[in-house]
């Protein structure tokens, strides 16, 4: 798309008789792949989850879903939800694919055996991971399955001059306009606050950009 853009800013690059077609339609003209909804199971979710999590698999369901990536392509990811926030989960997927609003990568935290830091770093985007709030005996809700975070590394946690993840210093400048950022009011931000999600940019301490979630 980017190429594109430039394109309409140089008469040279008009299209004419003898252009080449494109090499790939864009997002708009393809219309994404339906989602698919699986049952997982404990083997499945492998280190994200163990006995004593507040949820059992049984509650919990893969999401598989088309997003654009940042290479401005169609791709499929997978979320592991909540049972009941299923629908939601893939109408907002469906609606930020719509806006062209890129995600480089949705994979279970399984992949990072768990790691939470370890996937921000990654910048994926991921959902269900049963951990525990940081410096707090509380379960995160992530561990319910009903948190999503998004493109983290590009959107930090952010707390008294503390980050996550590690690698993401230069997103703490929140000026920035690249793809893939999150900023109040955004679109991509009222896909989910608009459907009654919270999004961690709003609040005070600590501001959590990537975070979205339902309770």
């Amino acid at each position: 798309m980017a190429a594109i853009a430039a394109c309409g800013l140089l008469t040279q690059c008009s299209a004419g008789p003898e252009s080449s077609p494109q090499a790939h339609p864009t997002p708009r003209a393809v219309a994404p792949e339906a989602a698919t909804v699986d049952n997982v199971t404990a083997t499945e979710l492998g280190s994200t989850w163990h006995p004593g999590c507040p949820v059992a698999p049984s509650q919990l369901r893969r999401v598989t879903l088309t997003h654009l990536g940042f290479d401005d392509l169609p791709h499929r990811g997978e979320l592991i939800v909540h049972q009941e926030l299923v629908a939601q989960v893939i109408a907002a997927f469906d609606r930020l694919y719509r806006l062209e609003f890129p995600i480089e990568k949705m994979r279970s935290v399984a992949n990072y055996r768990g790691d939470d830091e370890l996937s921000m770093e990654d910048n994926n985007t991921s959902a269900f991971n049963c951990r525990r709030i940081p410096g707090s005996g509380n379960w995160a809700l992530h561990a319910y399955g009903r948190a999503i975070d998004v493109n983290p590394l590009l959107n930090p946690m952010v707390d008294h001059g503390r980050f996550e993840p590690r690698n993401a210093g230069v997103y703490l400048d929140r000026h920035r306009i690249e793809p893939g950022l999150l900023h109040a009011g955004d679109a991509a931000v009222r896909v989910f606050t608009d459907a009654g999600w919270r999004w961690g940019g709003y609040w005070k301490s600590p501001v959590d950009y990537q975070h979205f979630e339902r309770r």
